[in-house]
């Protein structure tokens, strides 16, 4: 059985740092009795100083189909991390991000000095490389990839993208060989491919909207224009925030923007949740606002809709023609407008038409996301190389 060391920044049981702990669970989830998936990541989870109080250190730990090393900061030097690696056995190195400094580029230096020798490097960049992400900070991220073209870093690297899109956009800034990229669409979580959900009530006071943005704040995650969007809406409407505040000045800003709204839009921040939570929440919702800059996958729109929640997105991530489907609207950011004419219609349905619309999601999500195409593609992806 191949054996896949897979390297990630932040992993379960944290949660602050968005759906690329997820994608790396469901990955080893759906093909963990084929391949062997070992998991080195962080002992805390993304801004913490404290490490996970139920973890064994120094060990690997048991989780789905995989097994997990929780690294404390001292083990994450050259030295430390070259022995770690150099005493795993593995058939891949897996790694999650281009521009991660501890768990992309200190790993890539080990291999360029000759401090480890993995047979195969996988690198899957996870988004960076869709335009919205990667033009934030862009002038600092391209003196990066000149410079690690030019130290060739990434010299016999395979690279993984979770969709055309994201491999466009890979090749535009890195200009690789095109035969270098595999594409492979993330996995969604196992459950909501065992037949059609049942969808829940979601909201059972009709007279208004209620909505949900789900997501960490950050500048890609587009929460401002969200905010925006509500301010050109007519209808009355409950929007509720949930997600960690990752950038605090970024934050700032979206809280002098909820100062702003009409008073006819009720906004609220409510917190974080823990992943197993994000179903329950959803299906209490009449609708998903993500008007996101870039997202390669988006597990949070394949969640809201796999519940039967409408989602309502830009045109920056691999979810498209989703009215046809009714599964919610991806529209143009260049026309927020539309965003709330949207809003303002939803908002004029009845609870027996919004109770139509969930279960006619909720069967078309399951549809949608049962692609046996994606599971091949990660199959071959690791299987091939």
């Amino acid at each position: 059985m191949k054996r896949i060391l897979t390297f990630v920044p932040n992993y379960f049981p944290g949660y602050m740092s968005g759906g690329i702990a997820r994608t790396i669970f469901n990955t080893a989830d759906w093909l963990g009795t084929e391949f062997k998936f070992l998991i080195a990541t962080r002992d805390r989870d993304l801004g913490s100083d404290t490490a996970y109080p139920d973890i064994r250190l120094g060990v690997w730990n048991p989780m789905g189909h995989a097994e997990v090393r929780y690294l404390a900061p001292p083990e994450l030097s050259l030295e430390r991390l070259a022995a770690f690696i150099n005493a795993t056995e593995h058939d891949i190195l897996h790694l999650n991000s281009f521009f991660d400094p501890v768990f992309t580029i200190r790993l890539l230096l080990l291999l360029r000095l000759k401090k480890i020798a993995p047979r195969t490097v996988l690198l899957s960049p996870r988004g960076e490389f869709v335009a919205g992400p990667l033009a934030l900070k862009y002038a600092k991220k391209k003196v990066y990839i000149e410079l690690s073209k030019l130290l060739g870093f990434y010299r016999g690297v395979t690279w993984h993208a979770s969709s055309p899109h994201e491999a466009s956009g890979m090749l535009d800034a890195i200009r690789l060989p095109v035969e270098s990229v595999k594409v492979a669409i993330d996995l969604p979580v196992q459950h909501t491919l065992r037949g059609t959900p049942t969808a829940p009530a979601g909201n059972a006071d009709g007279d208004h909207l209620k909505i949900v943005f789900i997501s960490r704040m950050t500048r890609e995650k587009n929460l401002d224009g969200a905010l925006r969007i509500l301010r050109d809406v007519k209808s009355r409407v409950v929007f509720d925030i949930i997600g960690p505040r990752e950038d605090k000045r970024y934050w700032a800003e979206c809280e002098a923007l909820m100062k702003t709204l009409p008073s006819n839009v009720q906004a609220a921040y409510k917190g974080s949740i823990p992943p197993d939570q994000v179903f329950d929440t959803l299906s209490r919702y009449d609708l998903f606002l993500f008007p996101s800059h870039g997202e390669n996958y988006g597990h949070v729109i394949a969640e809201s809709i796999s519940v039967g929640t409408r989602v309502l997105v830009s045109q920056f991530t691999p979810w498209r023609e989703l009215h046809s489907d009714g599964l919610g609207w991806d529209l143009d950011l260049a026309h927020p407008e539309r965003f709330a004419e949207v809003i303002d219609r939803l908002a004029l349905e009845s609870p027996t038409a919004r109770q139509t619309a969930r279960q006619r999601a909720g069967r078309s999500a399951a549809t949608r996301l049962a692609n046996p195409a994606a599971l091949e593609e990660n199959r071959l992806l690791f299987a091939s190389i």
